[in-house]
């Protein structure tokens, strides 16, 4: 999507560690207007009359998923990386390791929420080594769902964490996939 990777190219920064810093417009500071087009180029690759739910995790996903959720009329589920008192009736979990905290961290999504027969769309904004995608995909199969695909805005391809689920079957949409990132030079992937 060249409307994101201008973005990217503009106002991203690359960080020591390949940290690549896109929060000016994607996960901290939002530009909604961007993530609505984001919302239509993951309509143009996935069927959205097949999906019946959006799920993320929390938190910089939230903002994506909500605008691709409401593109969509679909409601939208995130993951808590906390149990809280207000989740009842139990959980579908996931432990994964978050690249962004350095540490293990426990996926929650309350049975409530989730169902057999869901259809489900993962949307996550930034992916460095797939963990995160891949928390959420292990829950959507404990719960008995279809994974429908996943769409994420901004992959790190040099980390592999993409093609590794690529290929483990799964149809991952990534708008910027970036291939290798050094401060003032990031060159994104060519698109098949």
């Amino acid at each position: 999507m060249q409307e994101l990777k201008d973005r990217i190219i503009k106002e991203g920064k690359v960080l020591p560690g390949s940290i690549i810093k896109v929060d000016g417009f994607l996960n901290h500071r939002v530009d909604t207007v961007l993530l609505e087009h984001i919302a239509e180029e993951f309509g143009r690759h996935f069927d959205m009359d097949r999906v019946t739910v959006i799920l993320t995790a929390e938190a910089s996903g939230i903002a994506l998923a909500a605008i691709v959720a409401r593109h969509f009329g679909k409601p939208m589920i995130f993951a808590k990386k906390a149990k809280s008192d207000n989740i009842e009736g139990g959980l579908y979990q996931s432990e994964i390791f978050s690249y962004t905290y350095k540490k293990k961290v426990t996926l929650l999504v309350s049975k409530e929420w989730l169902h057999t027969g869901d259809k489900v769309l993962v949307v996550d904004d930034f992916m460095a080594n797939g963990e995160a995608v891949r928390g959420l995909c292990d829950i959507v199969e404990k719960a008995g769902a279809e994974l429908v695909g996943v769409g994420c805005a901004v992959e790190k391809g040099f980390q592999g964490g993409g093609d590794r689920l690529r290929e483990a079957g799964v149809d991952l949409r990534s708008l910027a996939v970036i291939e290798s990132a050094e401060p003032g030079n990031i060159v994104f992937r060519e698109e098949a």
